[in-house]
């Protein structure tokens, strides 16, 4: 009896029977993730103008940070930290990520005011930043991530 085959008929007939299958979206931690009806709860517990935040707007302005950063628990640095638990966190907290100068010696700790202050032009917020992108002016795309941000981060609301 060959053994090889069919292991090699069980694996491929694994791989079919997973395919199409959705991935799963639970976190790092094995937690399933929240509902939209949770978001909405957490949403609605923030100070304004965050609690009346368009998340599905934030999530596609998210796009444009996403080829840098992640934002699930656990998850990698890439060209810039993960930020699962920013908020409340000193800039430049995070041991395994190497940061400018500038960002080390700020002394700020992340609150949506000023995560908005830099992200409406990093550069110009904190000279010296290696933070290359270009800003998001809209100040209402700039609430609706950091609304994003805060409930897909795991920001609790005060």
């Amino acid at each position: 009896m060959r053994l090889g085959p069919i292991l090699a008929a069980t694996a491929l007939a694994t791989l079919v029977a997973a395919c199409g299958q959705p991935a799963d979206k639970g976190s790092a931690s094995g937690a399933a993730p929240a509902s939209d009806a949770e978001k909405a709860a957490l949403l609605a517990t923030y100070p304004a103008p965050y609690n009346t935040a368009d998340l599905a707007n934030g999530k596609s302005k998210f796009a444009l940070c996403q080829s840098c950063h992640t934002i699930t628990p656990g998850g990698a640095n890439m060209t810039g930290p993960n930020l699962h638990g920013v908020f409340g966190k000193k800039a430049a907290a995070n041991s395994e990520f190497n940061y400018s100068d500038a960002l080390k010696n700020a002394g700020i700790v992340w609150d949506a005011d000023h995560l908005s202050q830099w992200l409406e032009k990093p550069q110009t917020y904190l000279p010296g930043t290696k933070m290359s992108f270009a800003g998001l002016k809209d100040a209402k795309d700039r609430t609706d991530l950091i609304a994003f941000l805060m409930v897909e981060t795991g920001h609790k609301g005060k």
